[in-house]
C-alpha cells in the first residue's frame, strides 16, 4: 500500500507516523510545498510549543472549540489530550502542565517536539519531499493520482490531506471542484489594534483576570490581558477573536471592545467593595491605595480616565465620582481599528466543511481513499493548545485509513 500525506505540519507528520504504526509495510511519502517543515510547531507558544491543553475531561476539552467542538467531542473518545501526552512520554519527551492548563515540553523548547517527530519519521523510513507542491488530485479506480508543480505525478492507494488552513477561499477551489463544500476562510486568533487610545502608553502591563466583550454582540471571554504598543493581546483577547472570527471579519475589524478590569459583572458587588474599602482607608490617597489587585500604572490610568486625581483621599470621594470609577472599572470601552496576527497564533476559521467528511474516519464523502486532517478542516479552537490537539486527533483517526 502506498500512502501520500500532503502537508508537513503537525497533522501531516503525526498522520504519517501513525500510518506506519498501523501499517508497517506501507510506503509513506510526505509532501510539503515549502522548504521548511513543522514551521508552526517551531514558533508556537513563543518558541516553546504549546503541545495540547490540560483539560481534565472530554467535555471541558471540546468546549475550547467554537467550530468543530461537537464533532471533536466524539473523536476525543478515540484520541484526546491524555493519549498525545502519553505518546510523547513514551518517546522520552517530558511534558508539564502550567497553571493556565497549557501543556509544554519541560525543556521549554519547541525543537524538542520537532526532533521527536523527525526521529519517528526517520525511524519508519518515511520519505519527506519538500518544495513539492501538490496542485491537482485525480481520482482513479482504486487509487488517487497527485500532480506536482514540477510536472511530476505520483499514484497512491490512499491520500491524507493535511495541508493547513488557507487564508483565501481561492486556495481551496481545487478541493471544491472535487465535490467538497467549502466554508469561507477568515482569520481567527488575532490581537486588537487600538491606535487612538492613551492606554497603549501602558505597553507591557498585564492583568491576570479580566472579562472582555464586544459592543453590539453577545461575544464574551475571560482570562489574562496584555497591553501592547499597538493595542491589546493575551488570552482574553485571543479567545474573543476566536469566538467572533466571522462576526469581526464582517465588521472589517472596526468595533468597540469592552473591558471589565475587575473580573466581576455585578456592579453592586463592586460598589459594596469600594464603599467598604473607602471606610477602612478613609484618609489614604486613591493613588497609593488600590481596592483591587491591578497593576499600579493601570490603576493610576483608570483614575485619570475617571477624572479623579491621585491625591484625593477616599473619604472625599463622592457618590457621583465613585459611580464613574465603577463604570470605568466594569465597562471600559476602546475603539478597535484593525487586527494584528502573529505566525505563532495564526489560525483559520473555515475550510473543508465537516459535512463533506465522515468524521468517524476523517474520510471524504466525495472521493474514496481520500482523508483529511488538521487545520484544513473547518475546526478552530481558542488559544491554549486546542488547535494542536485537533491536529493530533484528526491525524490519528485519518491514519487508521478506514
Amino acid at each position: 500500500m502506498k500512502v501520500a500525506i500532503v502537508g508537513a505540519g503537525a497533522a501531516g507528520f503525526y498522520s504519517a507516523i501513525c500510518v506506519k504504526e498501523n501499517f508497517p509495510d506501507a510506503e509513506v511519502v510526505l509532501f510539503e510545498k515549502s522548504k521548511k517543515v513543522l514551521s508552526k510547531v517551531k514558533v508556537s507558544g513563543g518558541g516553546r510549543c504549546n503541545v495540547t491543553n490540560g483539560s481534565t475531561n472530554i467535555k471541558q476539552l471540546a468546549a475550547g472549540y467554537h467550530r468543530g467542538g461537537k464533532q471533536l467531542k466524539k473523536a476525543f473518545e478515540s484520541f484526546n489530550n491524555t493519549h498525545i501526552q502519553n505518546w510523547f512520554n513514551k518517546k522520552g519527551i517530558a511534558l508539564k502542565t502550567e497553571s493556565d492548563n497549557r501543556v509544554f515540553p519541560v525543556s521549554d523548547n519547541s525543537q524538542t517536539i520537532i526532533d521527536c517527530l523527525w526521529h519517528e519519521v526517520k525511524r519508519f523510513g518515511i520519505d519527506v519531499k519538500t518544495e513539492s507542491n501538490v496542485t491537482k488530485l485525480i481520482p482513479k479506480d482504486d487509487a488517487i493520482e497527485l500532480q506536482l508543480n514540477h510536472s511530476e505525478s505520483h499514484t497512491f492507494t490512499k491520500v491524507i490531506l493535511a495541508s493547513g488552513g488557507s487564508p483565501k477561499k481561492e486556495g481551496l477551489d481545487w478541493l471544491k471542484e472535487l465535490g467538497h463544500a467549502i466554508v469561507d476562510p477568515v482569520p481567527s486568533l488575532f490581537t486588537f489594534n487600538i491606535p487612538n487610545e492613551n492606554i497603549t502608553e501602558l505597553m507591557g502591563v498585564s492583568v491576570e483576570h479580566v472579562i472582555t466583550s464586544i459592543e453590539g454582540s453577545k461575544l464574551q471571554a475571560s482570562g489574562p490581558l496584555l497591553i501592547t504598543h499597538w493595542g491589546m493581546s493575551g488570552p482574553a483577547i485571543l479567545k474573543l477573536s476566536s469566538f467572533g472570527a466571522r462576526w469581526l471579519y464582517e465588521k472589517n475589524y472596526q468595533f468597540n471592545v469592552m473591558i471589565n478590569w475587575v473580573n466581576e459583572l455585578n456592579q453592586d458587588i463592586i460598589e459594596l467593595h469600594l464603599t467598604e474599602f473607602a471606610e477602612k482607608h478613609s484618609k489614604k490617597q486613591l493613588g497609593n491605595s488600590k481596592p483591587f489587585n491591578l497593576p499600579s500604572r493601570l490603576w493610576l490610568y483608570l483614575l485619570n480616565k475617571s477624572s479623579i486625581k491621585a491625591e484625593v483621599q477616599w473619604q472625599d470621594l463622592g457618590k457621583k465620582i465613585r459611580n464613574k470609577l465603577i463604570a470605568v472599572l466594569c465597562n471600559d470601552v476602546y475603539s478597535v481599528k484593525g487586527k494584528t496576527t502573529f505566525k505563532e497564533e495564526f489560525v483559520t476559521c473555515g475550510g473543508i466543511s465537516l459535512d463533506s467528511i465522515d468524521f468517524a474516519s476523517m474520510k471524504s464523502r466525495a472521493i474514496s481513499n481520500l482523508y483529511f486532517a488538521g487545520e484544513l478542516l473547518d475546526i478552530d479552537g481558542i488559544t491554549g493548545g486546542y488547535n494542536f490537539q485537533a491536529a493530533w486527533t484528526t491525524a490519528f483517526i485519518a491514519a487508521q485509513l478506514k
